[in-house]
């Protein structure tokens, strides 16, 4: 049977490499975060909403078309960019399909309000009459 020896002029030396495996495992927890959550940040829309003083919005209970309309004029159909011509042919279609579908346009404060009666002409044009405005509750 064979024994360690006690000599100490074989044992290793300090280790004086930087042991990376926790550095990789937390790049690799902030990786999984930022892939989670770039989508939901990415299909915001920014926009400076009015303030109103109003009642909670009570949840609908048809379906509803979300309008953005960004201070440069940009469209947006239920965060998706849509030209004029698309957003007058999407809401025909939702008319056809139901009259009494919501519009809720989210108009930038900056907007003009000519494009704002531009949008709610183009609703009423395709039949649909039910128009909200979104406005955000002003602080107390």
């Amino acid at each position: 049977m064979s024994l360690g020896r006690f000599d100490t002029s074989s044992r290793d030396k300090p280790m004086s490499e930087i042991n990376m495996t926790p550095l990789v495992d937390v790049m690799l927890v902030l990786v999984a975060i930022l892939i989670i959550t770039a989508p939901l940040l990415a299909s915001r829309i920014a926009l400076d909403l009015p303030k109103a003083d109003g009642a909670a919005q009570a949840q609908p209970q048809v379906e509803a078309l979300h309008i953005a309309l960004q201070a440069d004029g940009a469209l947006y159909l239920d965060d998706q960019p849509v030209s004029q011509e698309a957003l007058t042919q999407r809401l025909q279609q939702a008319a056809e399909a139901n009259s009494e579908t919501e519009v809720q346009l989210r108009a930038d404060a900056a907007v003009p309000y000519g494009q704002v009666v531009q949008i709610m002409g183009l609703a009423q044009q395709a039949g649909l009459n039910k128009i909200g405005f979104v406005a955000l509750q002003p602080e107390k």
